[in-house]
């Protein structure tokens, strides 16, 4: 259906435009937020290169817990605070992270992730979840990876919302 190849773009702000826009179509009449993140999860998997985990956690309550996902199994409930995406969640901040193991009490569901980036998902003011893209590659994500995913989110968040 979409087919993109991150290594053809002159940069990697234009295909994170296009996968915005595949976004889009995928969700656009969907109305329900479990099938729309799966769907993300999918095409972000199948396209943003070197990843071992990608996927969400959807807040309830005061926690986050798993939602659709591509990768290993993974933890199911996170505290707001807590790891890496408990913090995106808690201070609604993204996490760009080159080095895990640096960070004070990262969440080792994988122990081959070396980097980790959580988006929080954010609508109405309200925290619906987080994105949470993880790598075995030390200091893969940087600030277009953030940017890029924001606006992902941005496009992600009203499909969730319901």
């Amino acid at each position: 259906m979409y087919k993109f190849d991150i290594d053809k773009y002159g940069d990697k702000a234009e295909f994170y435009a296009d996968m915005c826009a595949a976004l889009a179509a995928l969700t656009a009449d969907e109305p329900d937020a479990i099938a729309n993140m799966a769907n993300a999860a999918a095409l972000i998997w199948e396209y943003l290169p070197d990843l071992n985990w990608a996927g969400f956690y959807r807040a309830v309550g005061e926690e986050l817990v798993l939602g659709p996902f591509q990768g290993k199994t993974a933890c199911i409930r996170i505290p707001f605070g807590r790891g890496v995406c408990g913090t995106a969640a808690a201070t609604r901040e993204p996490q760009c992270v080159p080095d895990v193991h640096a960070f004070p009490g990262h969440i080792a569901c994988d122990a081959l992730s070396a980097s980790e980036l959580v988006m929080p998902i954010v609508h109405a003011g309200r925290l619906l979840g987080v994105l949470d893209l993880d790598s075995p590659i030390k200091g893969r994500f940087d600030e277009v990876d953030v940017t890029g995913c924001a606006e992902l989110m941005a496009v992600l968040g009203p499909r969730l919302a319901g």
